[in-house]
């Protein structure tokens, strides 16, 4: 098998491709596509064969969750509970970007999806390929980084390529991702508007900070 190469307009996706993608997800396919940040491995996260899939290509511990992509905002809560006004603060200033936000996950998600924590990793992209699958789909994605366990990041289709091989049925090439640097994590699933960083990346922990006290 060899993994089918789709070239995308990067701003403009085009309308059949995307449907090509989704269609693919839908049946439970593993994708490769580019993020803002990276190229992510993509699938349906309701379907938990493909779930696994993801697992196994990475050699990804299970006690991990998976963060997913929206197409907006308000997908959010479709997924979430108990979503307060940190959540709704942090959402309105940095998204769609390179923000990834931890809560409480709704009963919509299956457990394993949260790595049985309860908790999801949710991001609106700035991607445009993304949120249009997204879209498409009628369902978030999966979004952990297209790299084997060990290996770095990749920001070009061809590094995903080369790490991957003939593992993955489909790699959408949209061009080099716009960032080099992964998203900041935030980790609201305290509730009562706690947050606490988890990882500090395209956005300073300094900017969160402001964001939450007006």
């Amino acid at each position: 098998m060899t993994a089918e190469l789709l070239r995308m307009d990067r701003d403009e996706p085009e309308p059949q491709l995307i449907e090509q993608v989704a269609d693919a997800l839908a049946k439970g396919n593993v994708a490769a596509v580019p993020t803002d940040t990276f190229y992510g491995l993509a699938v349906d996260p309701v379907n938990l064969r493909a779930v696994d899939r993801i697992y196994e290509l990475k050699s990804r511990a299970r006690h991990k969750p998976l963060s997913l992509l929206l197409s907006d905002m308000a997908q959010s809560y479709e997924l979430a509970r108990n979503l307060d006004g940190a959540f709704d603060r942090l959402a309105e200033r940095f998204w769609p970007g390179p923000l990834t936000l931890v809560v409480r996950a709704g009963s919509k998600l299956p457990l394993r999806v949260t790595a049985n924590t309860g908790n999801v990793a949710i991001r609106v992209p700035e991607a445009t390929i993304c949120r249009s699958i997204v879209s498409r789909l009628g369902v978030p994605i999966t979004a952990t980084s297209a790299n084997l366990a060990g290996f770095p990041e990749c920001t070009t289709a061809s590094c995903v390529r080369e790490q991957f091989g003939d593992k993955i049925p489909m790699i959408v090439d949209g061009g080099p991702t716009l960032r080099t640097l992964p998203t900041t994590i935030v980790d609201l699933s305290g509730g009562g508007n706690s947050w606490m960083i988890l990882r500090e990346g395209a956005i300073p922990t300094h900017e969160i900070a402001l964001a939450l006290q007006h």
